[in-house]
């Protein structure tokens, strides 16, 4: 056996892992350890292991992580693509405050991709773009068929791990293909996977994309928001960036008085629409502890 070497787990199948160190992709075995700890190695992890003589080795340590998803079970995300379209389905902000608010919650970059931009429409898209930027998310406005925006997308993949999710139903394939001017084989793939039936299982792949990597995720089969109150309080950026001017520690931004993020609400620096959908999250998450601890 070799010394010890670090990678990062690219896919994981039957029982084995694939890891890729920068040069080589080893297939390796996780150690009984992992089992006895109740462990799961999972894609996206940093990993030490030892490379076998028929590329068969051993994982034998999971590095620390900067953030693990539950479901698609993938780790050490940079960003994550929320695919909304413009129409067919209609832009849901209910919706996407919701997936802001998970994703914030990991520590993952949110950004925010609209597509179906060339589908005219008596919308007010306009001004939720303008309302999504001034509270500091990037907002990347797509068009599959005339190509926009596709270039902006190829760039933000550079040194990052990326997800893609977002409504069903919004093109995520299209706009996959769009990306794929080069044929590139494993774009295809994704592109594949991504339009395969939502209740097929699958297993979660990193792939190579525009000197990235882009994770090939069944979805977020769950938007279940798993988190305190007082943690969904300080998920969302600017809410965290307020908190520290609230008269109260811990401060739900609910019915406390002298509260920063309420008051920014009445001066219209933060969208009245967005901060009703997180009392409303709010809600659910303050039932759920209750009902969990009665």
């Amino acid at each position: 056996m070799k010394t010890d070497e670090k990678g990062r787990i690219i896919k994981a199948l039957a029982g084995f892992y694939y890891i890729d160190d920068g040069k080589t992709i080893h297939q390796c075995r996780a150690r009984g350890k992992f089992r006895k700890e109740d462990i799961k190695p999972v894609v996206g992890d940093f990993v030490e292991f030892q490379s076998g003589s028929h590329d068969d080795g051993y994982l034998l340590k999971i590095l620390e992580r900067k953030n693990v998803l539950k479901r698609p079970p993938v780790a050490n995300v940079d960003q994550a693509l929320l695919v909304f379209s413009r129409k067919e389905p209609d832009f849901s902000t209910t919706l996407l405050d919701k997936f802001l608010l998970l994703i914030e919650y990991y520590d993952i970059e949110p950004i925010i991709v609209i597509s179906k931009m060339d589908l005219e429409s008596d919308d007010h898209i306009h001004q939720y773009i303008d309302e999504y930027r001034n509270a500091g998310y990037k907002v990347i406005e797509t068009s599959s068929k005339q190509g926009k925006g596709i270039e902006e997308i190829k760039d933000i993949f550079k040194d990052k791990v990326t997800v893609i999710t977002g409504q069903s139903g919004v093109g995520k394939s299209s706009l996959l293909n769009a990306l794929d001017i080069s044929l590139n084989l494993e774009t295809n793939q994704i592109s594949k996977a991504l339009g395969r039936g939502k209740h097929t299982t699958r297993h979660v792949e990193l792939l190579k994309m525009y000197d990235g990597y882009v994770g090939d995720t069944p979805g977020f089969s769950s938007l279940e928001l798993e988190m305190e109150p007082t943690e969904a309080a300080r998920a969302y950026h600017d809410f965290d960036e307020l908190a520290y001017d609230c008269k109260f520690r811990g401060c739900l931004h609910d019915s406390e008085p002298h509260c920063a993020v309420k008051e920014a609400v009445e001066q219209g620096k933060i969208s009245k629409e967005r901060y009703e959908h997180y009392l409303i999250m709010l809600k659910e998450l303050k039932e759920k502890k209750e009902k969990k601890y009665g």
